[in-house]
């Protein structure tokens, strides 16, 4: 008979199979059995039980043992692959499906205390809300006295839509040129594990800090952030770590300069209103309510369009103007087959996502959405959602200088060069990250995730990175997090 170690002896060669290696694995070991049944059927003749009935229930066993090994497949291949290399540990947090709606936050959370612990950090686990754990890892420094350095990544991802996926989007599939495929490969499970990976080099090295290094893992940041960071930067807790610069996720990087980001655009929900009377639609009303809305969105569309011609002109990066994008409209009385079609609506309404860069007027925002995008002469109404901090606690726009004022971004900028790196001009990113919440409390803070040479996936399908890149920027962060972390020069909180 073989024995089981020789049945499962080649899962242990390779962590990760995909779903046809696995049903190959299955049908080896039926064959296998199969193999062994034949040579022991030569004992059967002198039993009482018939031949056909030994065989009949020998194959029952065969093909049950090979399901059964094919359901524990993932178990086995998670526990065989722990701890041994950097990319195994990052495809294992990759696994670890953390999508929306249903996040799996205990056994991410489980596994990155498992990894701070087996570097000897401080670990904490803090509740702003109900089920959503924020991890906060601590490197104590020889000098307590200094402002610490935070290193931010969120664990949640959006969600994916395996169907349209090449490989499934927690699979954490490698394939032959060393791309892995898994949701949260750029944004952004990367950085966080860099994060801990250039720390374990660093203590391989014998290294001290002299500034105590925070990492944190905090929840919620794809649907707002509202209950991981937003709460965490204004607690008791967050005050005593006495932060003075953070940094957070960025973007990749087409190109071989590293992407580094100094502010972000503020989302801002716009919700446009009209109202009119009601009536048969053989009538022609003045001031309908769809006729005052379609000038309102003609008017939305003429800004628009403005802001767009700026980029075309060259004038300004596209994260650097107004972007307003149409989201929904709702308008019509709906009907079993559709809508009524003869009957005029007398409320509609229109929504846009708007992000307005730190470099904006937000007075001036409003003025325009009051006064000409809905007007009350046309028996407009409108409602403004500011999702987020649009000026810090003094009144200043969010941004992170990126000068010889700021000597923050001079250490970050040598950092880069030492290891052989090149930055490309600083940018406002287009999109939104916790790093507001930090901007808010008048704390420095950049967006970088060390990803060139790699098109940008982000909430798309098939998201991916190299792993040559990964362990690249394992070697940036082994630069950045030393050299932050042994810079002496005053700095202010």
């Amino acid at each position: 008979m073989v024995s089981a170690r020789a049945l499962v002896s080649p899962v242990i060669q390779l962590p990760y199979w995909s779903e046809a290696s696995r049903w190959n694995l299955g049908v080896l070991c039926y064959r296998r059995l199969s193999r062994s049944r034949s040579r022991s059927r030569r004992y059967t003749h002198s039993t009482m039980v018939p031949l056909q009935s030994v065989r009949t229930a020998m194959s029952a066993l065969a093909l049950a043992l090979a399901l059964l090994l094919l359901s524990l497949f993932p178990l086995l291949s998670l526990s065989l692959h722990d701890d041994h290399t950097p990319i195994s540990r990052f495809r294992h947090y990759l696994s670890i499906n953390t999508a929306h709606p249903e996040p799996d936050y205990p056994s991410a959370a489980s596994f990155l205390t498992s990894q701070a612990l087996s570097l000897s950090l401080l670990t904490k686990t803090l509740y702003f809300a109900p089920n959503k754990p924020l991890l906060l890892f601590t490197w104590p420094g020889s000098d307590p006295s200094l402002p610490s350095v935070l290193f931010n990544s969120h664990i949640d991802s959006v969600p994916a839509e395996a169907e349209k996926w090449a490989h499934p989007p927690f699979s954490a599939t490698r394939d032959a040129h060393g791309n892995i495929y898994a949701r949260g490969t750029q944004d952004d499970k990367c950085v966080g594990m860099q994060y801990l990976e250039a720390v374990r080099r660093l203590k391989a090295k014998s290294y001290t800090p002299t500034r105590t290094i925070h990492i944190s893992f905090v929840p919620d940041e794809e649907i707002g952030g509202y209950d991981g960071t937003m709460k965490f930067v204004e607690s008791k807790e967050f005050e005593s770590l006495n932060v003075g610069f953070v940094l957070d996720e960025g973007q990749a990087s087409p190109g071989d300069e590293y992407r580094v980001f100094y502010a972000d655009r503020s989302p801002i929900a716009v919700i446009l209103r009209a109202v009119g009377p009601p009536g048969h639609g053989s009538r022609m009303f003045e001031n309908g309510a769809m006729e005052n809305l379609m000038k309102s969105m003609e008017v939305v569309s003429g800004f628009r369009e403005a802001q767009f011609d700026i980029v075309r002109a060259g004038l300004a990066m596209r994260s650097e103007v107004i972007s307003v994008a149409p989201v929904y409209v709702k308008a019509g009385t709906p009907s079993p087959t559709g809508f009524v079609m003869n009957l005029q609506p007398s409320e509609v309404e229109a929504g846009y996502d708007v992000r307005l860069p730190p470099t904006a007027d937000p007075e001036l925002l409003r003025w325009r959405i009051a006064n000409e995008w809905a007007p009350a002469t046309r028996n407009m109404t409108y409602e403004i959602i500011v999702k987020g901090p649009l000026r810090d606690n003094e009144g200043r726009p969010l941004m992170t200088a990126t000068n010889g004022s700021n000597p923050w971004w001079l250490v970050f900028q040598q950092a880069i060069h030492a290891c052989g790196g090149k930055l490309s001009k600083p940018e406002i990113l287009a999109s939104t990250t916790d790093t507001r919440f930090m901007r808010q409390m008048g704390i420095p803070a950049l967006g970088f995730s060390p990803m060139i040479n790699t098109p940008i996936l982000l909430h798309e399908h098939n998201e991916f990175l190299n792993e040559n890149v990964y362990m690249r920027g394992i070697e940036v962060y082994e630069s950045v997090i030393s050299s932050l972390s042994s810079y002496t020069g005053y700095t202010s909180t």
